[in-house]
């Protein structure tokens, strides 16, 4: 019978054991499928740059997530940002108080409790052929996604426009230029091309600053980022600041200055009527007259 039990027991033991595993295993699964459905469900095929394309993109993202500590998903997203070649325009980590509870433990003592929120904004660039590489690596970072938004803006056209309306300003700047070095012209008509000279150098060199900054937004793509943790609490003793009252003085102290401060008044009374003699003297004199001639 012993060895039935022993025996029966260790077929239990291993059949627990097994389905242990075994949920283990399906966790782990289910684990690895959320970040893979995470990972894919923020990439983008606009975000991926085709070959053989003559075609100007600006393509940039936005995306607003949920991590397990925002602090080192802040590193974790800057070191993925350097390892691609990118860098950080913008970050700004800060933490929201949400309440304070403050609980009197003892008599010197309080319990301080803080409930507070911690996020972070950060704006990074990087290559864009870079851009699907690195939405994947910080997808590793996200709890939960809230939303992400990818756009790509062809600015093909546009770029060509500038690159045109610079060619035609060069060529009317050399036609000015030799106008106005012409003999035989009037001061007017020379300063008039000065002017019109000056004008068109503007516009070129706004259309060339125009190109090379969307050139650089083509090259660079921009990622804005709103990461934030669940919301955390805090717990410190501290001390316990006295009111006005703990630092009044003993109650038979201040009997004994009451008295005191009793007997100063009854001798400025007693003083102050001292120096009414005078008037106590009239008034005696006045009684005394008045009650003489009454009797009369």
């Amino acid at each position: 019978m012993k060895t039935i039990a022993k025996f029966g027991l260790t077929v239990l033991f291993l059949i627990v054991l097994l389905h242990s595993c075994k949920q283990a295993e399906s966790l782990e699964e289910v684990t690895s499928e959320s970040v893979i459905q995470t990972t894919d469900s923020i990439s983008s095929l606009s975000a991926v740059e085709k070959k053989g394309v003559n075609r100007k993109f600006i393509r940039t993202a936005d995306l607003k997530f949920k991590v397990k500590n925002v602090a080192k998903s802040t590193y974790a997203i800057e070191n993925t940002t350097n390892k691609f070649g990118g860098f950080v325009t913008y970050t700004n980590l800060q933490s929201t108080i949400n309440n304070k509870i403050e609980t009197k433990i003892s008599q010197d003592s309080i319990l301080e409790t803080l409930k507070y929120s911690v996020e972070n904004n950060i704006i990074i660039r990087v290559p864009n052929t870079k851009l699907d590489t690195v939405i994947k690596t910080i997808a590793k970072q996200i709890d939960y996604l809230d939303y992400r938004v990818i756009k790509a803006g062809d600015v093909s056209l546009q770029m060509l426009s500038n690159e045109l309306a610079q060619i035609r300003n060069i060529n009317n700047e050399r036609r000015i230029e030799k106008a106005i070095d012409l003999k035989g012209k009037k001061l007017n008509d020379v300063i008039a091309a000065e002017s019109n000279l000056a004008t068109k150098n503007e516009q070129t060199d706004n259309h060339k600053l125009e190109n090379l900054s969307l050139k650089d937004q083509v090259n660079f793509s921009t990622i804005t980022l709103l990461i934030y943790q669940s919301e955390s609490i805090k717990q410190e003793i501290i001390a316990n600041q006295k009111d006005k009252y703990a630092y009044q003085t003993n109650f038979g102290l201040q009997i004994l200055d009451a008295l005191k401060s009793g007997w100063f008044i009854l001798q400025d009374i007693i003083v102050f009527l001292f120096q009414l003699w005078w008037f106590i003297v009239l008034i005696s004199i006045g009684f005394f007259v008045y009650r003489k001639y009454t009797r009369k």
